[in-house]
């Protein structure tokens, strides 16, 4: 059988691929001028930019070993490239697609806002260890601010909890529950919450958790107020657990 010579079929396939390498270094040179944009030297090379920035910036740092290889992919491609409807190294579909994710997520990264916004269930310190216990059986929920009026004063969790009914073990157990937040806050490290603004990356909110882990302090969860100040009112959580999700 004779094959026939499509020069329509050929021009298809190029024009295919060469859209390939072109979204691939549409995307490329807009996350470049991003980067530009956070530089004091603009005159920085691609690479160059990517670790110097990584080092303060949380949404670059997640993405730096992406980046690092597409600028050897881009390099591959604009100084191999031999004419304009064909490319040596033309990326995959995947590399494409995951270097326009990538694009998305440094020029409009997600925030902690509507993500983690949601109602906090809160007590005052004067209130029952009982209550907390009941939203624990009802709802699950494990992680409880305290506050004395409008003044944030400890975040309860079941850490905290269990520690206060294992010191008290010999006690009887309606005092136990009787027992005010106040003196189970006792029981509950101090340093295990960090309050962020509403305006956070999801991103940088993960990095704060990496930050304290690395100096030994373990986070139970960062409150999210509209400032990111103790003083504003919670409008959401985000939780260790929530954020091994990201």
């Amino acid at each position: 059988m004779n094959r026939v010579n499509n020069p329509t079929i050929k021009q298809e396939k190029a024009t295919a691929l060469y859209r390939n390498s072109d979204r691939f270094l549409t995307a490329f040179n807009r996350i470049e001028k991003g980067l530009k944009a956070l530089l004091i030297k603009k005159e920085m090379g691609f690479s160059r930019a990517v670790k110097v920035l990584g080092k303060s910036n949380a949404l670059i740092k997640q993405f730096q070993d992406d980046l690092l290889e597409f600028a050897e992919l881009r390099n591959a491609i604009v100084h191999n490239k031999t004419d304009l409807m064909y490319t040596i190294a033309e990326p995959h579909d995947s590399v494409v697609e995951r270097i326009e994710t990538i694009e998305l997520e440094l020029l409009k990264p997600r925030k902690v806002d509507p993500l983690f916004i949601r109602k906090v269930v809160c007590f005052q310190e004067t209130d029952p260890l009982s209550n907390v216990l009941e939203i624990v059986n009802k709802h699950g929920i494990t992680k409880f601010p305290v506050y004395r009026g409008n003044v944030f004063q400890g975040l309860i969790t079941h850490k905290g909890i269990t520690k206060w009914l294992s010191k008290g073990i010999e006690k009887r157990i309606n005092s136990l529950l009787d027992a005010t937040l106040a003196e189970v806050l006792e029981c509950e490290k101090r340093d295990n919450f960090r309050f962020i603004s509403k305006e956070t990356s999801v991103y940088e909110a993960k990095e704060i958790f990496k930050e304290q882990i690395g100096k030994g302090n373990r986070l139970e969860a960062l409150l999210i107020t509209k400032e990111g100040s103790s003083k504003g009112g919670l409008i959401g959580i985000v939780t260790n657990w929530d954020i091994m999700e990201i």
